[in-house]
């Protein structure tokens, strides 16, 4: 059997990151400072700034985004850190492929934005940018999500077949369903659209679907591939 290259996850949260990257072909090995019961994969608990990064063939990292969600009001932006900059710096001084992922809006270099309407997850809204440190580039439609009409059947109805709008899910960090307003999602729709079955609501708020990263992973193995 082919070894798997290693893969680091850094601010790994509960592995929607991680679990695209072991489908795209990694070994994955996850870092974060909070406990992760649900971390599909090898856990560590331990600061992610200051954790070795030696002994990985690739690095994924994910800082903590709420300096610039949509979803954290103005006035308490203060109160978090700008953990991408430094991320970054410590990433330039490796010599292995890495990954940076956050928010739209993040002081990042989107190599590749990504969203469920891109991804073929159509009912889920959340995009999310990657910059990567060979410079991937995709050239693909902006994110679009129209409400498509779909045909209900009028089995057993008097008046027939029915036309109704399919519902977009945004899941945000402040537990929204902007299809619901005024109205919580409910956490099994939002594990049907992310991809994911193992977390809670509150680990889905913060995770990236793994759809997503098993595309850049499978174009971090080509670039792999090509240095080798």
């Amino acid at each position: 059997m082919t070894e798997r290259p290693r893969l680091l996850d850094l601010f790994c949260g509960a592995g929607g990151a991680a679990m695209g990257y072991y489908r795209a072909g990694f070994e994955v090995i996850g870092v974060d400072i909070n406990p992760q019961p649900h971390y599909p994969f090898m856990f560590i608990q331990a600061d992610a700034m200051t954790f070795p990064l030696d002994g990985f063939d690739a690095i994924h990292a994910s800082p903590v985004c709420k300096l610039w969600s949509a979803a954290t009001p103005t006035a308490a932006r203060a109160n978090h850190k700008n953990l991408l900059t430094p991320t970054r710096d410590r990433l330039l001084g490796t010599n292995v492929p890495w990954v940076i992922e956050n928010v739209p809006g993040a002081p990042l270099r989107p190599d590749y934005k990504l969203c469920g309407c891109i991804m073929a997850l159509t009912e889920l809204k959340r995009e999310r940018w990657f910059e990567t440190s060979w410079h991937g580039f995709d050239l693909r439609a902006a994110c679009h999500h129209p409400l498509q009409p779909v045909t209900v059947s009028g089995h057993g109805e008097p008046s027939g077949p029915r036309i109704i709008r399919r519902r977009v899910i945004s899941i945000t960090g402040d537990g929204r369903d902007r299809s619901k307003p005024r109205k919580d999602a409910d956490v099994h729709d939002w594990r049907r659209v992310m991809g994911i079955d193992w977390m809670t609501r509150d680990e889905l708020a913060q995770a990236i679907p793994p759809a997503y990263t098993e595309y850049i992973g499978r174009q971090l193995l080509d670039h792999l591939a090509a240095a080798a």
